[in-house]
């Protein structure tokens, strides 16, 4: 009932008309981005936008395989890998192109402790870089790795800036489809697409009705994600609207913070994984667009462990978990919850309240804005909370967000989660070359990491876009990215825009 009494309230009336005026095409986001920088960004908005700005020298095909986009490559010997850059190769803003100093000198920034780059974990491996001739970058490992190429994601930046401090938070300068264009202010950033001019304004609404009622107007034109499940429903019944929806690999968990006294108990977590009914929450609260998650990546990635037998929804069990951590109904579990503002994450967060006090679980549920939130769990400031990783396509996560030496600003790892035999099985699978070996070291890593739960997995979550009909050619992606922003455009023909009429209500 969030949405509808407000929505009830609102009077179409349809008109039509001509391809608009304005060129601008506008993208409703629930969060801005925080970071232009691709070395420092970490949240799913900002590394959505960098990936339009900064080009890359590996991406992934639809089955998380690596593939060539800035560069191909070759093994020397099983510590060494030459990237050549392919021609034509890109240019900067000021029509430099592209080079192999300006990839060295990108990666050499982010193992750079000065920089401070949350990602520079993922790199340790690497002892050097050199750059033969200008379009040949070579990397020496410390030990053989056969991923390693697929780690090469970050957007490259030019070397002559990086020397400069150039601050590209917030003035990128990339060499990737799109040109920083303007930031008005800290709810909207333009870009400019490069081979047609065409702009594309990212505008930050945080309420998903507001966000919502901004698509039915025209004042944006396209939405993605990031609203419950009653309203997609409810838009999707305009004429004036496009539905896509795909299967997706967004994977949404509970985080705990493993120094804490009550949560830092792994029977207190199994206590909660099996309290928490996830079958009753995706089909009533996620409307079905959702599916069980027992890990990190999907049983479909090749990494993916299909045989994982999850927490069923048990309170009998939890409650007896509890009870051999040592709490009663006299000395029973106060936890505190952190989460969004956002009127659905709150929802959510509502309903895991109500199931975990079924079970003798108080929780207090905490939410505070964006920036705060996010701020509060890069600092590890927090009991409980929930979040989701989005667009993760290779294995270095789990050295990323689990190795007990990736703590910030090392890595993710911002629960303090500290196993010694995650460690070992981590250290293991790096130091295979076999990836069928490795394949066999990571399930079991994940079948351990579903024992200690250092997250309670919840669900993938189904991507959806809604797009006005004045618009067209925007394809939706798996991963949840904003690659259909290269094609889109403005439909030529007369399209149906809404005009409305609303007023608040109780």
């Amino acid at each position: 009932m969030i949405i509808w009494s407000f929505l009830l309230l609102i009077s179409f009336t349809w008109s039509c008309a001509e391809a608009p005026s304005e060129s601008t095409i506008r993208v409703g986001l629930a969060i801005a981005p925080t970071n232009l920088d691709p070395r420092l960004a970490t949240d799913a908005p900002s590394a959505r936008v960098n990936r339009l700005l900064y080009a890359r020298l590996v991406d992934f095909a639809e089955n998380a395989t690596p593939i060539p986009a800035l560069a191909t490559w070759e093994t020397i010997d099983p510590t060494h890998y030459r990237f050549h850059l392919i021609e034509p190769r890109p240019r900067f803003p000021d029509g430099t192109l592209l080079s192999a100093k300006d990839v060295q000198e990108t990666y050499a920034s982010v193992l750079d402790p000065n920089t401070a780059s949350p990602h520079r974990g993922l790199f340790k491996n690497i002892s050097r870089i050199r750059t033969p001739t200008e379009s040949i970058i070579d990397f020496y490992l410390l030990h053989p790795d056969p991923l390693f190429p697929s780690y090469l994601v970050i957007g490259i930046l030019p070397a002559n800036l990086i020397a400069m401090k150039h601050p590209f938070h917030e003035d990128p300068v990339g060499s990737g489809p799109f040109l920083f264009e303007q930031r008005p202010d800290a709810s909207r950033l333009i870009l400019k697409r490069r081979h047609d001019s065409q702009l594309i304004e990212f505008v930050a609404v945080p309420d998903p009705t507001v966000r919502s009622l901004k698509l039915l107007a025209g004042e944006v034109h396209l939405l993605q994600n990031d609203l419950p499940p009653e309203l997609v429903a409810y838009l999707a019944k305009n004429p004036s609207i496009s539905l896509q929806h795909k299967q997706g690999s967004k994977f949404s968990y509970i985080g705990f913070n493993h120094e804490d006294p009550v949560v830092g108990q792994s029977l207190v977590r199994k206590a909660i994984a099996h309290a928490i009914n996830r079958e009753q929450i995706i089909q009533y609260a996620l409307g079905g667009r959702a599916r069980l998650a027992q890990a990190l990546f999907p049983p479909n990635h090749w990494v993916g462990a299909s045989q994982l037998q999850g927490y069923d929804y048990d309170p009998p069990r939890a409650r007896e978990l509890l009870r051999q951590a040592g709490f009663t109904a006299e000395r029973s579990p106060t936890l505190i919850y952190k989460t969004s503002t956002d009127p659905f994450r709150l929802r959510l967060a509502t309903i895991v309240q109500e199931q975990l006090q079924q079970v003798g679980i108080h929780l207090s549920i905490q939410s505070h804005d964006w920036g705060t939130f996010y701020g509060d769990i890069k600092a590890g400031n927090f009991q409980m909370y929930s979040l989701a990783w989005v667009g993760l396509k290779t294995p270095d996560i789990f050295r990323h967000a689990f190795h007990s030496e990736s703590v910030p600003p090392l890595g993710v790892n911002r629960g303090r989660y500290a196993d010694p035999l995650a460690d070992t099985l981590i250290a293991r699978a790096e130091g295979t070359s076999g990836e069928s070996q490795q394949q066999k070291i990571y399930r079991s890593l994940q079948v351990h990491l579903l024992e200690t739960l250092p997250y309670v997995p919840l669900w993938y979550e189904e991507n959806v876009a809604l797009s006005s009909t004045a618009i067209r050619g925007y394809t939706l992606r798996t991963d949840g990215n904003f690659d259909g922003l290269f094609h889109i455009q403005w439909a030529t023909a007369s399209t149906f825009q809404p005009k409305i009429k609303w007023q608040a209500g109780s």
